[in-house]
């Protein structure tokens, strides 16, 4: 499901921030986000722009973030963590539509896309056979909790990488992709992966795995590696449409020699019962560091052991991830 960039919200929640005196906490969706003082009430509807927000140029509302290139970054402001942007629904014109709405073209609000390392390798869109890996956060979609409750499920670490996806047509033929393109073949990190597993012969047809390229040259290289490894987070059969569910992706991986993302836990029975689904513990679940380093880790991703599908994101996956505060404040770029 693709996230709502810009859309019309409610204000939860407003607290004081100490020694603050023109600006305070506001909740907007699971998101803590700073605002102007006496700008919003409990209750009002405001404009809700998610991280990664690429604001326009030449818009009155939006000229404050031109120091920061009109992006909406993660920000401390007087000790408070602020994810996000609210503003008044004065900057829509005409009539406020309802809570929910994405607004995102008429305040011609675009995503911030870094550019592609491997731009010159891009041979095709990406396929439709296989979604795009671009992980829901909690904090904007809290609905899947209630979702999760009950039920088995598994807490794996989210590695600061690259995505890579590879799949293998139903005629054999092996497409390798980066997040958002199709990679022709190349000397490129991806096909590196490629060759490395020899998925040319061994992945399945009819099958794509996608996963995390880590290592020397990548990020920060937080993990530590000494070369570069492919870890697979989700194996999909594109003949069905269904991901394959934790075990089966392991007892996959073991298969073809591949390795699996790191899981942190595995909570069943009477502890999935009785786990606290929590934004709070959620958030301090993510927190902590990379196995064997002293980096901080990115965060988590959280998923049942049972593949089922989620209401609240329009009948995708149910799956998401959480992002480590410390890292959002410490290590982004």
């Amino acid at each position: 499901m693709e996230r709502k960039l810009v859309s019309i919200q409610r204000v939860d929640h407003l607290e004081d921030i100490p020694g603050a005196d023109s600006i305070v906490k506001a909740r907007v969706m699971g998101w803590d986000v700073v605002v102007k003082k006496g700008e919003f009430r409990v209750g009002d509807a405001c404009v809700f722009f998610e991280i990664d927000s690429q604001l326009p140029e030449g818009k009155d509302w939006a000229e404050f973030l031109r120091p920061r290139g009109f992006r909406v970054k993660t920000a401390r402001l007087r000790g408070v963590l602020s994810q996000g942007l609210a503003l008044p629904v004065s900057i829509l014109e005409g009539e406020v539509p309802p809570v929910g709405t994405d607004v995102r073209e008429p305040l011609g609000v675009v995503k911030f896309e870094p550019t592609p390392p491997e731009g010159s390798d891009v041979a095709a869109p990406f396929p439709a056979e296989v979604p795009k890996t671009d992980e829901i956060r909690l904090q904007s979609a809290m609905g899947v909790l209630d979702e999760l409750r009950g039920h088995d499920f598994y807490v794996a670490t989210k590695l600061d990488g690259t995505s890579a996806t590879f799949l293998r047509m139903l005629d054999g033929t092996l497409v390798a992709c980066s997040r958002n393109w199709a990679l022709r073949p190349s000397t490129s990190r991806t096909w590196q992966m490629a060759e490395k597993y020899n998925l040319a012969t061994v992945l399945p047809p009819g099958f794509a795995i996608q996963g995390e390229l880590c290592g020397p040259g990548i990020q920060k290289n937080r993990l530590a590696l000494d070369a570069l490894d492919l870890f697979v987070f989700s194996v999909h059969d594109f003949r069905t449409g269904q991901y394959l569910g934790h075990a089966e992706l392991l007892a996959f991986c073991e298969r073809l020699g591949l390795r699996a993302v790191p899981v942190e836990h595995v909570v069943t029975g009477e502890a999935a019962r009785t786990f606290d689904h929590s934004l709070e513990n959620y958030l301090k679940l993510a927190q902590g560091l990379y196995s064997g380093t002293k980096n901080r880790k990115e965060g988590i991703v959280i998923r049942p052991l049972v593949e089922r599908t989620s209401p609240t994101l329009g009948g995708s996956r149910l799956s998401f991830k959480v992002i480590n505060n410390d890292f959002l404040l410490k290590d982004e770029d």
